[in-house]
């Protein structure tokens, strides 16, 4: 199982990939194995601030559909344009090509609070 060290995580699965006061946020190759075949991502935020553990999404897999929850306090200034038509790319490559928003940081003391590659393997009993 692919858990990059360069990332930070949350218990609810997602990874965050942060670059200066902006964030990548997606789900863990963990999370979408968990999840299955993955059919449809839907984010209808963009352009909101969102506060730390709030909805931001929906996945939707063949068997189930799971919230997305903001890892940390910001605004959402970009959804991946690429889940819309391809929303297999979670899968396929959760942490490039299937990234799922990016957000500007509100907040960054916050990031404190994020597991690094260890803890998350903890979580996930890895």
């Amino acid at each position: 199982m692919n858990i990059p060290d360069s990332l930070k995580y949350t218990k609810d699965h997602e990874w965050l990939r942060i670059d200066g006061d902006e964030a990548y946020v997606g789900i863990t190759d963990f999370a979408q194995q968990e999840l299955g075949d993955i059919v449809y991502v839907e984010i209808e935020t963009e352009g909101e601030e969102l506060a730390h553990g709030e909805v931001f999404g929906t996945v939707e897999a063949v068997k189930t559909v799971s919230d997305l929850f903001m890892p940390v306090a910001g605004t959402v200034l970009e959804i991946n344009p690429e889940l819309e038509g391809s929303p297999e790319l979670v899968n396929e490559d959760p942490y490039e090509k299937g990234w799922m928003i990016k957000i500007k940081l509100s907040d960054s003391t916050s990031l404190d609070e994020l597991l690094s590659q260890a803890d998350y393997q903890e979580v996930i009993g890895q």
